[in-house]
């Protein structure tokens, strides 16, 4: 017999006379010896009948996309909750879904106007990708959200765990999910150490993801995992108390809950600096720049930006045709992104013109903040405006 260790390894097991006090444990024997007819282990069989037992009493069922449930729905669910908190979620979810009741209405869409409706949920890759998931399945699966795991893996966005959570919560379909929640209560449980984005650690994860996945009730199984992540097994000051995985959670009974997961390796982010543009008309619209396809913010529209102040003095000056500038430097702008910090100096020109000569409508855009356009704005581009609207 051995058990899970530390260090997502294995090691002896303790002698039989102290079996007793840890009879509640779940085993590296339970979680890997499994027979080849695909028969659930005993720990999966623990796991899953402790986690549904307490979802039948404590699982959320009143979430928006929990009614009327349909791929398309749990789809739009999933990607808007990647990184984002439910309660977030939840008023972008229901306007989302009035403005674009099923996939042939996101499909036919404008990039702005779901871009627009986006803005403040951040990470906009998640919105470019469903517009372009979208288009596929009406053109490639007549308008009817796939049902295979491949199928649905193979549209732009959705990975293995979200494809997993489509079709097992709308579909009943048993597959396993692997998103940030179930990580967090698969490492503590199991006591799985070592970062979860390491090849091997994932692996591991999977094949314990899938061991604990039943083959009845798999879209209440599937529901009730994520929902213990987010509301019992939470990153910070867990409530092991409630836990339905308090008795044989190797996490709790060691003291790892503040360790597990393993965090990422840490390194040193870089920090950028830029200079935003910002020429704002006597009536208070400002000039907006739209962001290539690709890339930081692709597609949003925000105010230009350049690596030094020259270069921005040097772009006002030949928008508005005047060399004469009164430009007012605003308090410093910080953003964080994945992998690097930004610091933006936005330098405000009052009362400028454009020159209608070198007016690009396609690229550029007079933003009324009084009657603001649908459009999908960059973060630094709300917060600014909100600093310029609530200054006058």
């Amino acid at each position: 017999m051995v058990r899970v260790s530390r260090r997502h390894g294995i090691i002896p097991a303790m002698p039989a006379a102290a079996k007793p006090a840890i009879a509640n444990q779940l085993t590296l024997s339970d979680a890997t010896e499994r027979g080849r007819a695909g028969a659930a282990r005993p720990a999966g069989e623990k796991f899953a009948s402790a986690l549904l037992a307490w979802f039948d009493i404590h699982g959320r069922r009143h979430l928006p996309w929990q009614q009327q449930i349909t791929p398309y729905r749990v789809w739009i669910s999933e990607i808007m909750l990647q990184q984002t908190q439910v309660a977030t979620v939840i008023p972008y979810y229901e306007r989302f879904m009035q403005r674009f009741p099923d996939v042939r209405a996101l499909a036919g869409a404008d990039d702005d106007e779901v871009l627009h409706l986006w803005t403040g949920l951040g990470y906009y890759a998640r919105a470019r990708n469903l517009l372009k998931a979208a288009r596929t399945i009406v053109a490639e699966h007549g308008g009817e959200f796939p049902e295979t795991l491949d199928a649905v893996q193979a549209l732009p966005g959705i990975g293995r765990s979200t494809a997993g959570a489509i079709l097992a919560i709308s579909k009943s379909q048993r597959h396993p999910i692997l998103d940030g929640n179930v990580k967090r209560v698969l490492t503590r449980c199991f006591g799985i150490e070592g970062f979860p984005g390491e090849t091997a650690v994932e692996r591991e994860l999977w094949s314990i993801a899938d061991d604990c996945t039943p083959a009845e009730r798999v879209a209440h199984y599937t529901q009730a995992i994520m929902d213990l992540g987010a509301t019992v097994c939470v990153r910070s000051r867990p409530a092991c108390v409630v836990c339905p995985m308090h008795e044989f959670c190797v996490a709790r009974r060691e003291g790892m809950q503040a360790i597990l997961p393993t965090p990422k390796p840490r390194k040193e982010r870089p920090e950028r600096a830029a200079y935003a543009a910002i020429l704002q008309r006597a009536d208070g619209a400002v000039l907006l720049e739209r962001r290539p396809p690709t890339g930081i913010w692709g597609g949003l529209w925000t105010f230009p930006q350049f690596d030094t102040r020259e270069d921005a003095s040097a772009w006002m000056e030949r928008r508005t045709g005047d060399s004469s500038l009164a430009t007012q430097a605003l308090p410093p702008y910080s953003h964080s992104f994945t992998h690097f910090d930004l610091t933006l100096q936005p330098l405000l020109v009052r009362d400028a013109r454009e020159q209608p000569a070198i007016a690009d409508a396609e690229r550029y855009c007079w933003y009324d903040v009084k009657q603001p356009a649908k459009i999908g704005l960059a973060k630094p581009a709300v917060d600014l405006i909100r600093g310029l609207t609530e200054q006058s």
